[in-house]
């Protein structure tokens, strides 16, 4: 049997996925890259959506499960006046505002916002990976079934404003985990009563890991030695570094 290609390397890599590529397109880009053995990341970002993904090599894996469970940050758009099947620009307008529907204000955005503060029940979309008898729900969707969702309970631990132009609207969301920003999106735009999807989604912090940290895909393929853009196990977090990490290792 052939053996595995690539290097035995521990560590993480904070990397600014671009948009356009699916977070696993992105991570093996990165593995190849850096010349990686066993690489795996903590969690999708859509396609369309760019930001923050870390990707975990060697015995750094072993922190999936913490990161699957932090809390995230994300700068989402939304888009008003038409609302689509999937909650978000890739999908079919399904439904749009009354012809009289002119431009959402500031306040009135405000004003909503209230309502998605702290902890809330949200009802997960069709177009997901949840799984009902053992399928994604996302296979249902595809041949038109629509099955019940039981909602659950999410935190909104902070959501801003950060722009408003009537049209459309900038937000920063600090939420737990399970949250779907896109189902978010659309409740906004239901409850302001002119609909809404979102159309762009950036993710900029995951649990201690920032955006501000990360690299982007074309700077490190530009990079002689990239592997030094991995973080080492003896320098994560508190509470991150597997346990397998030896006193000199972090010593040194």
């Amino acid at each position: 049997m052939a053996s595995r290609r690539g290097q035995v390397l521990d560590g993480v890599l904070l990397l600014d996925k671009p948009e356009g590529l699916s977070s696993n397109h992105a991570l093996q880009r990165a593995k190849r890259t850096v010349d990686a053995r066993k690489a795996g990341h903590t969690g999708t970002l859509d396609p369309f959506a760019t930001g923050l993904l870390i990707c975990c090599f060697g015995r750094a894996t072993k922190i999936s499960g913490a990161m699957l469970e932090a809390d995230k940050v994300y700068e989402a758009t939304v888009c008003f006046g038409e609302e689509t099947d999937s909650g978000d620009l890739t999908g079919h307008i399904v439904a749009q505002a009354d012809a009289g529907f002119a431009a959402v204000t500031q306040a009135a955005l405000e004003s909503v916002l209230t309502e998605f503060r702290g902890e809330i029940e949200q009802i997960p979309p069709m177009l997901s990976a949840l799984k009902r008898d053992g399928k994604p729900l996302y296979e249902y969707a595809r041949q038109g079934i629509v099955l019940e969702r039981p909602p659950r309970r999410i935190t909104i631990h902070a959501l801003d404003v950060l722009s408003c132009d009537g049209a459309s609207a900038r937000l920063r969301v600090h939420c737990s985990k399970g949250t779907y920003v896109r189902t978010l999106a659309q409740d906004i735009g239901r409850r302001l009563g002119c609909l809404g999807h979102l159309s762009a989604l950036r993710r900029t912090a995951v649990g201690p890991f920032s955006i501000e940290q990360a690299i982007g895909l074309d700077a490190l393929q530009a990079m002689t030695a990239p592997q030094s853009a991995l973080i080492p196990l003896h320098a994560l977090p508190d509470g991150l570094r597997p346990t397998s990490v030896s006193t000199e290792e972090i010593i040194l």
